[in-house]
């Protein structure tokens, strides 16, 4: 029985896996770096349902971009209408999945593109349909580790779908059961120790 031959990678494409050549020691490196890039896109997303600013500034280089719906611009300007338009919410909920990490070939401890897929869930006054909505997103980010630590370079956010969430379909939350809250008073934010 042979084995089926070896896949070539797409030309433009980074290998997922570590070449053949490499040592351990590079595979370990490649999943810190790897580990280190999904943090900072789980930070983001706490940061951005928790009305944190200054966890999602910390996600950003200082001279990133982002393209995100109708904004496109600096990071600066980009919070200030995220958090803008946050401000309408009730609550907000992202939910990420799939997050691929494809180091670049020429630069891999250097730079990397992640593609995330997420889904959102956004909850405002039940009279305003509008802001009851649920979308489905990728983030196709760019990364740079630089002064050895990694964050967004570029971000692209691209809406898949979106669907309006009818408050006839929500259930109650009682009045017992903890939530979640929107600033540093949400659990979260209490020491580990």
């Amino acid at each position: 029985m042979t084995s089926p031959p070896a896949r070539a990678t797409p030309p433009g494409r980074a290998s997922a896996a570590a070449p053949a050549d490499a040592t351990l020691a590079d595979a370990v490196a490649a999943l810190c770096d790897e580990r280190a890039i999904r943090d900072v896109v789980l930070r983001y997303c706490r940061g951005i349902d928790r009305m944190d600013r200054e966890l999602v500034r910390g996600c950003y280089h200082d001279d990133a971009r982002d393209e995100h719906g109708s904004f496109e611009g600096g990071v600066d300007a980009f919070l200030d209408w995220c958090f803008r338009l946050l401000g309408r919410y009730a609550s907000t909920m992202h939910f990420v999945g799939n997050l691929l990490v494809e180091p670049s070939p020429s630069r891999p401890r250097e730079r990397a593109r992640a593609e995330t897929y997420g889904i959102a869930f956004h909850r405002g006054d039940p009279a305003d349909p509008a802001r009851n909505l649920v979308t489905g997103f990728r983030y196709i980010d760019r990364f740079e580790r630089r002064d050895g630590a990694w964050r967004i370079a570029h971000r692209v956010a691209t809406t898949e779908w979106a669907r309006v969430d009818v408050p006839e379909n929500w259930w109650p939350t009682p009045d017992h059961l903890p939530r979640g809250r929107r600033d540093a008073s949400d659990p979260v934010y209490e020491p580990i120790d």
